[in-house]
Formats: structure tokens, sequence, C-alpha cells
């Protein structure tokens, strides 16, 4: 039998409820799968008729909602939109938007900056090319998962489990005749991503469009950011697309620095 960890949510003197809410909250955002009040009651020392009335809280709030069981809770649209806004509305925003207009410098092609929102690919900045032929998408625009090259980095670095129920509960539409739409060939691309260290759109979302990505480290865990350079395929082809490596890791590390600097963690 697996043995839980308790977490730092003792009740202690000095404590405040709003703190331990906050407390519980955080580990809730660290779950990657469903969970129950007995989870919680393991994992923590609150006390279960306490620790009832805290998920009542958050779950009129909106910020976690029960599953189809009942028994069992997973994050709220909420907790994802406060999510969401921290991203696109972070202290850190100018620091990373310096950075991809050197990488864009670099390059000489539309960079951005992504992370994973639900089902969804959410940009979380952009820097567009000079060049007169660029596809113009901005910060907030949403792109689908299985066939961006960002989304399949975020699905490479997933448990099976999470993958099938993330693509469970989403479509995989064909927006072109090259997006892959079938699931055993999915994950067979997202072990060549794991393998490799990067991935690729080749014209999978939009016709004429092609992407390199590569994942932003994390100290933390899992990444949930990624940077990758675009371009219409008459500039760059897939072969060619791979010279841009070296750029987007060095990129990427500056990256994961300002992330970790942020956290308060030493560089």
């Amino acid at each position: 039998m697996k043995t839980k960890n308790k977490s730092d949510l003792a009740v202690v003197d000095g404590d405040t409820p709003t703190l331990r809410l906050f407390s519980l909250l955080e580990l809730i955002a660290k779950k990657d799968e469903f969970f129950s009040l007995q989870d919680l009651t393991e994992e923590t020392n609150i006390p279960k008729p306490s620790l009832h009335r805290m998920l009542q809280q958050l779950e009129s709030a909106g910020i976690i909602q029960r599953d189809g069981d009942e028994r069992h809770y997973g994050k709220g649209a909420r907790l994802r939109h406060m999510a969401e806004n921290v991203l696109l509305n972070s202290t850190t925003h100018s620091a990373r938007h310096n950075l991809l207009s050197q990488l864009r410098d670099e390059v000489g092609e539309s960079c951005n900056l992504t992370s994973l929102s639900g089902g969804e690919v959410i940009y979380v900045d952009r820097v567009e090319t000079e060049a007169p032929l660029r596809f113009h998408l901005h910060p907030g625009s949403r792109v689908p998962v299985h066939c961006s090259a960002t989304g399949k980095l975020f699905l490479a670095n997933m448990t099976p489990s999470q993958r099938r129920r993330l693509l469970g509960n989403s479509e995989m539409t064909a927006f072109t005749e090259k997006t892959i739409t079938d699931l055993a060939s999915l994950e067979e691309e997202l072990e060549n991503v794991r393998a490799c260290g990067y991935a690729i759109d080749n014209e999978e979302f939009l016709p004429g469009l092609l992407c390199v990505a590569v994942l932003v480290p994390s100290k933390r865990g899992k990444s949930n950011l990624a940077v990758a350079i675009q371009a219409p395929i008459m500039r760059l082809k897939a072969d060619q697309a791979l010279h841009f490596l070296p750029a987007l890791q060095r990129a990427s590390l500056a990256f994961s620095k300002i992330e970790d600097e942020s956290w308060g963690e030493d560089s």
C-alpha cells in the first residue's frame, strides 16, 4: 500500500482560516487527477469535518467542481481562469517579452511562449516577425493540443492516464490533411517528441504554417511553459527548423531562470 506523506497543512497557533484554505488550494492545484475527501484527509492532518467545510466553500465559489460520481473533485473553471490570468498578467511579463523579442531578432521569425490550460494551449506571450508575410496571433489565443508543437510537448510530458483523460474529453479535429487524428498515431508521434526533446507542427493546425518548440525546464516538477518559433512554410521547412534548436534551447533556459527567480529560488 502506498504511504502518503503528510503535507504542511497542520493547524497550528497563528494559522487563520484564510491561510489554511489557501494552503489547501495550493495542494489541490498540484494534483493531476481527481481527488476525494478521503484522499485529502489522508494527505493532511486537517480534521475531516473541517476539510469537508473547506471543500464546500471552494466548490460553491466555482474553484473546484464535483466529478460525475459526486465523490471526487477536480479543478473548477474559476481556478483555471485564475491561473490563465496570472500567466498573462505576470509581473515577469516584461522580462519574458524582452526574451521573446531577442529570440525573434535572432531567428527573424515570430516567437511565442505558451502554457497548457484545460485541453488547449494558450499563448502567454507572442512577438511577431517584421517580415510582411506572417500569421497574426496574439497573447490569449488558444490552439488545439493535439496538432500544435507546444501542445505535443505538453502531452508527451504527461502520464498515459493523464493523456487519456485529456484527449478523451476533446475531439481530435482534423484542421488540415496533415492533422493527426488517430490516438495510436499520436502516441507514436509523442514517443518521438520525448526522444528528441522538441516538437514540430508541420502544417497540422494551419495550412502553410510550420512551428518548432521546446519545453521550458522547471525545478518544481513538470513544466507548463514552452517556447516556439513559427514561420510560413515558404520560408521554413521542417528540416531547416532544426537549425533553430540551439537558439530555442538557450531561450528556454533563460525563461526557466526568470521563472525560478520569480519563485525566490537560487538561479
